[in-house]
């Protein structure tokens, strides 16, 4: 089972191998069940030969024999391959080996036949449970292996492989295609479906400008994009590693029981050893071989752990390995920062106070046409702002930028300026006193009349009193606010989403004092963060939590899960998933190691009758149904966010 997850870790990203292997892995499952058919078949003959000609005994143990022989060579490999790295699928491999030995030894051809070919129904259904992570990691490979339609400079359109394409190139992307690489838009608008990226069902509208996804598709409208990231390098990129990542990962309780693999195996011999003196009888020291195998052991924490990967994926959590899940049950506080975690990380319009005669339409207008016009980020932010009029758009002429202090620009006869109150006493217009702000203020002017200032800020997630409040509900009530940020700036933010801890003017390391205090104070933080500067607290919390969508590379590596659509809520729903996905993996634990002892108990008292090792092995591969069944309900949870209505941008 655990070779699954090593197999497709090594799957490269792009390569046309991923199917070949997907094919070998189908095909070795397939010859499993051909030689289960083939034995099987032989014992169905053996038995028809005995039932109908008594005195043809020796040709149906002939039968039977060659039964046997055909499923004792892979059962010995398979045990002979687990000494080498022993976890807890070797355990089994190798109790069912001594088993099959044993019964060949005593002359019991039928048990020697058989009991690998009840076993290999469980093994089956451990694979099985499996793959339908595996097909959503390929599902979403496949996506990197599309075409793309390369533009040339003189606008020839070329389809090349996306594997081909390079930072910078163009192309062109039609409606229904798949988004080959993340890029920029430079011609056209459409609706962007990003389900496969950040489990989102709304459609993204974009316009030139805005970043576009590989691996989401163009529900709408023809795009002229550039290429910014190619490969494992895309935002898809990464999903599909971190996914391989999480798969392959092996649970707290998976490690620990198999640092004691090799003790069980030692204990079970001593048990089937004493039970073959007790009682003289070698039917008994194989039902306890069988009996002990820990079947449904096996399963009961990874199907749990996958499934509750795979769900979370579909939520557009990625879950870097089943550990987190385990451990973000446990947590108690959170800790956030704040520009581009609680805040959007862009500046905002939030507010204009127009002088006397002044309209705030105006005010804000003329703001917006001289930010349009400049290159610095607060300039740029007010070209977003609200209430600009395509019929009201001034001709700018003459525009100069001047470091620090603003831009200036002529709109007919009337210089018009917008910056701080230094530009505009060279300009020699009486300003009047810039109000007290915690973020960027800038003042217009118009001729010699000066017409006011605009406020602007990083205003709050329209989503975060949602989620801290949906957080709060599930036992984090303590809340800190975590930022590298100004305090007045903290403090506001702070204010307004009702965080009762501020710490601010923080250095990165200083971050991560705050929260090693926090641990050391006995109490287990998840930390969410997006910048590099929350690398090493991310990396200090119990658990840490990247905005996956926007954030640094470096914020990625260090966190243990990544929301790729950067909606808060999504906090909650991975508390809640970990939580279920703990109480579902303690009750498959108690499943198995109740039905193990059970059975064991059956088989030392010799209630499971002169077969009992048959029997044995179909009540173990019951009980790993039953761990299936159980971890499936797993794939159940879903939670649909409601749709939450922007924030305004200004007062």
């Amino acid at each position: 089972m655990c070779k699954w997850g090593a197999d497709m870790s090594e799957v490269a990203l792009s390569s046309p191998d991923t199917d070949l292997l997907t094919t070998a892995e189908q095909r070795s499952l397939g010859l499993r069940l051909t030689v289960s058919l083939i034995t099987g078949g032989c014992l169905i003959v053996a038995g028809a030969i005995e039932l109908i000609s008594p005195a043809q005994r020796d040709v149906a143990e002939l039968v039977a024999g060659a039964a046997a022989a055909l499923v004792a060579g892979p059962t010995l490999m398979a045990g002979w391959r687990s000494l080498r790295k022993p976890d807890l699928h070797g355990i089994m491999d190798q109790l069912i080996a001594i088993a099959v030995l044993a019964a060949w030894a005593s002359g019991d051809l039928l048990t020697a036949a058989l009991l690998p070919l009840v076993m290999t129904v469980g093994h089956i259904l451990e694979e099985r449970s499996l793959l339908g992570s595996q097909e959503a990691v390929r599902a979403l490979s496949r996506l990197t292996r599309t075409l793309a339609r390369k533009l040339s400079p003189s606008g020839a359109v070329t389809e090349v492989a996306a594997q081909a394409l390079q930072p910078n190139d163009i192309i062109e992307v039609r409606a229904g295609d798949v988004i080959p690489a993340d890029g920029i838009v430079l011609e056209g608008e459409s609706s962007i479906d990003t389900a496969s990226i950040t489990g989102e069902s709304t459609p993204l509208e974009v316009a030139p400008g805005a970043e576009v996804y590989n691996g989401s598709i163009n529900a709408d409208g023809l795009l002229v994009v550039q290429i910014t990231k190619v490969g494992e390098q895309t935002t898809l990129g990464r999903v599909v590693a971190l996914l391989k990542e999480a798969e392959s990962a092996k649970p707290p309780v998976t490690r620990l029981l198999e640092r004691y693999s090799q003790s069980y195996i030692i204990l079970v011999l001593l048990l089937a050893a004493g039970s073959w003196f007790a009682t003289g009888q070698s039917a008994v020291m194989l039902t306890m071989l069988v009996a002990a195998c820990p079947c449904a052991l096996v399963l009961a924490t990874p199907a749990t752990s996958i499934a509750a990967i795979s769900v979370a994926s579909r939520h557009g959590v990625l879950v870097k390995g089943a550990a987190f899940l385990e451990t973000l049950a446990t947590v108690d506080s959170v800790a956030l920062d704040k520009t581009g975690t609680l805040t959007t990380g862009q500046l905002r319009l939030a507010n204009a106070l127009p002088e006397p005669g002044v309209s705030q339409e105006a005010l804000i207008n003329l703001a917006a046409e001289l930010g349009a016009v400049s290159s610095h980020p607060v300039s740029r932010a007010l070209a977003r702002a609200p209430g600009e009029h395509e019929a009201d758009r001034l001709v700018l002429t003459e525009v100069r930028e001047t470091h620090g202090l603003g831009v200036v620009a002529r709109d007919g006869e009337h210089i018009v300026a917008l910056g701080r109150a230094a530009l505009f006493e060279s300009l020699g217009v009486k300003a009047s006193p810039a109000p007290p702000h915690d973020g960027p203020v800038a003042g217009v002017s118009r001729g010699a009349r000066f017409m006011g200032w605009v406020l602007l800020a990083d205003a709050p997630r329209p989503e975060a009193p949602a989620a801290l409040d949906a957080l709060a509900r599930l036992g984090l009530e303590r809340q800190m606010l975590i930022t590298g940020d100004r305090w007045p700036a903290a403090r506001k933010v702070a204010e307004l989403l009702h965080i009762p801890t501020v710490h601010a003017e923080l250095l990165p390391a200083q971050k991560m004092e705050t929260i090693l205090a926090e641990i050391e104070a006995g109490r287990r933080p998840l930390v969410v963060g997006d910048g590099i500067n929350d690398a090493l607290a991310l990396k200090a919390g119990a658990v840490g939590i990247a905005m996956g969508a926007q954030g640094t590379d470096v914020a990625l590596a260090s966190a243990d899960l990544v929301l790729m659509s950067n909606d808060l809520r999504r906090l909650a729903t991975c508390v809640r998933l970990s939580r279920r996905c703990r109480s579902t993996i303690y009750a498959n634990f108690a499943i198995s190691l109740i039905w193990t002892v059970v059975i064991v108990a059956a088989a030392g008292g010799g209630l499971l009758g002169a077969h009992g090792a048959i029997v044995a092995a179909v009540l173990q591969d019951l009980s790993v149904l039953l761990v299936v069944v159980n971890a499936g309900r797993m794939l159940k949870f879903q939670e649909v966010l409601a749709p939450i209505a922007p924030a305004a941008d200004h007062a």
